[in-house]
């Protein structure tokens, strides 16, 4: 797989959620079945923080859920509804980008790999996703 970051974009199905995210043309995307992510169909892959920049305007549109531990922040728009980010719990120095709401044409291979939700702490240690908001990308 490629692993030199380029600049991707996205966001929400109004777009008044906009956002940019460095990231590898050809990434792994989490599948989870948790209650919350299997409801809404969520598929994302999670980068460091540092390289997720969510255009200003677009903060007043944005909302936050959380259950269960509260350590995971979901947020959406508050006009479409729609998750195009999140901060997950597996990964609270990074975020869960939907990979749907990734604009087309960047991205050029999607691997998919499965997170067990429902038994959350064991394929927390079994996966190693903790480890994908730590990579080091190449510039």
């Amino acid at each position: 797989m490629d692993s030199k970051a380029i600049l991707h974009s996205g966001g929400c199905h109004c777009r008044r959620i906009k956002w940019k995210v460095r990231a590898p043309p050809s990434i792994v995307v989490w599948k989870c079945n948790c209650s919350n992510c299997s409801m809404r169909g969520n598929t994302h892959f999670v980068v460091p923080s540092q390289d997720f920049q969510l255009d200003e305007e677009s903060k007043e549109f944005l909302t936050t859920y959380t259950f269960g531990t509260h350590t995971a922040k979901h947020t959406f728009c508050k006009v479409c509804g729609i998750t195009s980010f999140y901060f997950p719990r597996s990964n609270p120095d990074g975020v869960g980008v939907t990979v749907g709401c990734v604009d087309h044409g960047t991205l050029k291979h999607v691997e998919v790999r499965d997170f067990d939700g429902e038994n959350w702490e064991s394929s927390y240690e079994q996966s190693g996703i903790s480890t994908f908001s730590k990579k080091v990308l190449e510039e």
